[in-house]
């Protein structure tokens, strides 16, 4: 209570004791920061390159190691010269120090120092680095941070021959110090076997983590094959030794016992690699030997044998194995004598790799793609390091054995350091035979000396004379030929450009696919599985995209009418034909009216002026003209005659209904009385009383109109058949030999057009409601190639004139 009442009493006190702290606090840290400069520390000027640092780094960190200088300050300077040469080297971070005045590794960039408050008159709010006290980073971590470029150009591919395990940390992460001691018995443990450490520090390297798919800290990253797998479990030793196991590859170690050893050592022929078996008294491989398969698994086949199994006894036997040390042997052509041994109780990683890369190749290996043609006959760079290649070409049959097996033992009884031994098929590898042989067919295995001048493919080389059938003269001759070649280099007389060897270990690109398709499921099901939500939304959004595409589209059609998904099918091209084809085929081509397709309008008082008077330039309103008894017919047959011209942008379609303004069809025809003289339209016809099914295409800007008038279509009206009902047959049969012929269709324009024969009035009132537009759609063809003849008007009649009205103001 005592305590609570005097600061109630005293309410300024704890404030001003706050400020007095924060600002004791930053002058000792401001003057710290001005203290550290890694351009003094390094002893270079700030316009040095980086060729320039990278020496003055050197020299001082040679000077100040701790192994090297007793110095007890030796270790503080080494940090300093490592922290400055980390900031310097990095262009972005030294661009940092030079703009900001960064002074500490621990500061985040664009961050003065002394701007370690924020509006202090206004509040007492301050940044968390304010307290980022200086803390030095443990000196066994700094050989393991990784850089982007030096990810992308050194571990990267490194990860091809040994996995990684990488740290993802950052400063005052205390969940990294927790799992720190964990880590280094990790660390201790696995990098004497072969495993690759890397740390990536948060706060300097936002973009490598960007790259590893890293986020927070701390994070365990796998690293094999290119390939990033991240830890889930909990951080405990046994668990990171497991994962780093279950990174490798299946089967990179064979199980041997006593009943497949035997094919295990015969298979250096197919495979064309030395096997290596490891005995040792443990059921479960070594990771130590697992390490070491997956470093060589390009060059070496690898068995383990199991001493404590009762089924390896004969094997333990017939090669003499103590029981009591791991034992390696190492076979290649000859499966009954190991080629090499080694025996010690503690194997060693750096002994295992020793052992194998002296024995990584056969003495007589097949040539099957262009790397192991490189390792074997590399180019040749200084004199005392030439190197010869004496390749045989041979085949794959039966009959060629005894000539390879012959060459083989010629091989094994010539080891020179300067002589490399291979075979290669002439079947699969043509283009190299070819270029050897000058393009000669080898009837019989050839031998050819050869030693590579460069990279680009050139070499001398020298064929052996006679051929090889592996008789003993043969080998005298290679072995003569041989030694003149080392006492005299010019002996190659021959020069030529090889050509790349093909790989004949690629596997064919189904697998490919099938394997990048397996890495990439397990990747999305790994990151489903941990919630990497981050990396898993492209592929989530392309997913719940394309369902709702699909879910979509499913939908509109289920609630969409049958009709308006059929597509239209297109209209044939018309043939011609005789009048009794065309009958039959009409007899069979009635197909219901169609619903309308097309918008059409009405021309009323509002819509008369916007659809015809101001009509645009270059815009057509397409009008029908109807009844209140056709409208539904002729509506309906009009849609489907202009359905195919529809999606024309000029074309408008409107109907004006002759019953409402019964005579403005009349006063339209009266004002173009020049036109209609020339097309019928005289003094002497009659007008027709109905223009029920007439069509207009009326041009509004330039004052013209097309006119379509249903036309008689049946046999001559003194026919026994009724002038007022015409048999079904005989209208199809008139319909179809109007549309038969081109000539059939020139000989009726005059009739589209509107001119008729003189007794059309009679006719015209015989013809069916739906049939008044059987020809629209071969006049609709004509407007759109512009063939049709244009009556001119001097001015658009008005909805409501009478017809005398419209003649006088014509």
């Amino acid at each position: 209570m005592t305590v609570w009442r005097t600061s109630r009493h005293h309410p300024g006190t704890c404030p001003v004791l706050l400020a007095i702290f924060l600002l004791v606090l930053s002058e000792h840290s401001v003057k710290t920061a001005a203290d550290y400069d890694p351009y003094k520390i390094l002893g270079v000027s700030r316009s040095a390159s980086q060729a320039e640092i990278k020496r003055a780094y050197k020299n001082l960190a040679r000077e100040w190691h701790p192994d090297k200088n007793r110095d007890p300050k030796a270790e503080e300077m080494f940090i300093k010269v490592s922290k400055s040469y980390e900031i310097l080297s990095n262009e972005e971070r030294r661009s940092n120090f030079d703009r900001y005045g960064q002074m500490d590794e621990n500061q985040p960039f664009g961050q003065s120092q002394h701007h370690g408050f924020r509006s202090f008159h206004n509040s007492f709010y301050f940044d968390e680095s304010f307290f980022h006290f200086p803390r030095s980073r443990d000196f066994a971590d700094s050989k393991y941070l990784l850089h982007h470029a030096q990810f992308n150009s050194d571990i990267l591919p490194d990860s091809h021959k040994r996995p990684y395990i990488i740290k993802v940390t950052s400063e005052w992460c205390f969940a990294c110090i927790h799992i720190e001691p964990v880590w280094k018995e990790t660390v201790q443990e696995l990098e004497p076997l072969g495993v690759g450490i890397g740390i990536v520090d948060l706060g300097y390297e936002r973009r490598l983590a960007n790259q590893l798919g890293a986020h927070r800290a701390p994070s365990i990253i796998g690293l094999v094959n290119g390939r990033v797998t991240f830890f889930h479990r909990a951080v405990v030793r046994e668990h990171l030794r497991e994962f780093i196991e279950d990174l490798l590859p299946h089967k990179l170690v064979e199980k041997i016992t006593d009943n497949n050893y035997l094919a295990f050592l015969d298979n250096w022929h197919v495979e064309n690699k030395p096997n290596v078996l490891l005995f040792d008294q443990v059921p479960i491989v070594p990771l130590l030997y697992k390490l070491t398969a997956f470093a060589f698994r390009d060059y070496v086949r690898f068995g383990y044998v199991d001493q404590g199994d009762t089924h390896c006894t004969r094997l333990l036997r017939q090669f003499n194995i103590n029981t009591y040390a791991p034992t390696m042997l190492l076979f290649k052509e000859d499966t009954e004598k190991p080629v090499d041994v080694i025996q010690a109780r503690g194997m060693k990683r750096q002994i295992m790799d020793e052992f194998v890369s002296n024995n990584k190749f056969l003495q007589v290996p097949r040539l099957v793609n262009q790397q192991l043609f490189d390792e074997l006959c590399p180019v040749k760079q200084f004199h005392r390091r030439r190197k010869y290649c004496v390749l045989l070409i041979t085949g794959e049959d039966q009959a060629f054995l005894p000539g390879n097996k012959a060459f083989l033992d010629f091989a094994s009884a010539n080891r020179k350091e300067v002589l490399r031994f291979a075979y290669v098929y002439q079947r699969k590898q043509q283009p190299l035979c070819q270029a050897l042989l000058q393009n000669q067919a080898a009837l019989s295995p050839q031998v050819v000396i050869l030693e590579r001048r460069s990279q680009a493919g050139k070499v001398l080389y020298r064929s052996v004379s006679g051929g090889w059938n592996g008789s003993d003269e043969d080998k005298y001759r290679l072995q003569e030929q041989l030694e003149l070649l080392q006492k005299d280099p010019t002996y190659l007389s021959s020069d030529a450009t090889l050509p790349e060897l093909n790989n004949e270990l690629a596997p064919i690109f189904i697998i490919q696919w099938m394997n990048a398709a397996y890495d990439y499921i397990l990747q999305i099901y790994d990151d489903l599985l941990y919630s990497n939500w981050r990396e898993m939304m492209p592929i989530l959004s392309l997913i719940f995209s394309a369902l709702f595409i699909l879910f979509g589209t499913v939908i509109i059609q289920a609630f969409s009418e049958p009709g308006e998904n059929k597509p239209r099918k297109p209209k044939p091209k018309e043939q011609p034909q005789t009048e009794d084809d065309a009958s039959s085929r009409a007899s069979t081509s009635s197909r219901p009216p169609k619903k309308d397709f097309v918008e059409v309008t009405e021309l009323t008082d509002i819509t008369y002026t916007s659809n015809l008077v101001k009509l645009r330039p270059g815009h057509i309103n397409v009008v029908l003209v109807l009844t209140n008894a056709s409208k539904n017919v002729l509506l309906r047959k009009f849609a489907k005659e202009v359905f195919s011209f529809s999606g024309t942008q000029t074309l408008h379609f409107s109907f004006l209904n002759a019953d409402k303004h019964c005579h403005w069809m009349s006063s339209l025809l009266c004002s173009a009385s020049d036109a209609a003289e020339s097309k019928g339209y005289s003094d002497e016809d009659e007008e027709p009383s109905d223009y029920a099914g007439h069509v207009l295409a009326l041009n509004g800007h330039k004052k013209y109109f097309c006119l379509f008038r249903p036309v008689f279509t049946g046999d001559d009206a003194n026919d026994s058949s009724s002038e007022t009902s015409f048999s079904s047959d005989s209208r199809r049969k008139s319909r179809s030999r109007s549309r038969s012929s081109s000539h059939s269709r020139s000989r009726s324009h005059s009739r589209e057009d509107g001119a008729g024969p003189k007794r059309g009035s009679s006719r015209a009132t015989s013809i069916q409601v739906h049939h008044k537009l059987d020809r629209l759609g071969l006049w609709m063809e004509r407007l759109m190639e512009g063939t049709l003849p244009r009556l001119q008007v001097t001015a658009w009649p008005s909805l409501n004139e009478t017809a005398n009205t419209a003649s006088t103001d014509s």
